[in-house]
């Protein structure tokens, strides 16, 4: 049998416990934590939950934020065998609002506002182009 203090050091102390763990799960950090005002403008996913998944996002931003978009990519969702592409475009500028999947995920004329193209592929390789349709 426990003493009435030793219960009371292992009740403090899993209270404790818990409490730093409420904290943690709370405290991680996310997209709302980053500079640069990012909003998601278009999403694409399909439907074949049997095979790989594909995410598409059009994100607008408001300055040229080079760390701060790929950390965004590395937020985004991804599931294993499955591909998630981030588009990132300047606020001021034309960005789609649709997007789809293939090798063109929107139209053309958006091409030359587009800042970047974070991408992770079926085996977790990440990608990040500056500039991905400049000639």
């Amino acid at each position: 049998m426990l003493s009435k203090p030793t219960k009371y050091t292992l009740i403090g102390l899993t209270a404790a416990l818990i409490l730093y763990f409420i904290y943690d799960s709370f405290s991680l950090p996310s997209v709302d934590d980053l500079d640069g005002d990012f909003k998601e403008v278009a999403f694409y996913r399909n439907e074949n939950n049997t095979g790989p998944i594909v995410r598409i996002y059009a994100v607008t931003l408001s300055d040229t934020l080079w760390q701060e978009m790929e950390q965004y990519g590395n937020y985004m969702p991804h599931t294993k065998y499955g591909t998630t592409r981030v588009y990132f475009f300047l606020n001021s500028q034309p960005a789609p609002n649709e997007v789809q999947p293939g090798q063109q995920n929107f139209s053309s004329q958006f091409e030359p506002y587009t800042l970047a193209r974070y991408e992770k592929d079926a085996m977790g390789q990440i990608s990040f182009m500056r500039h991905p349709f400049k000639r």
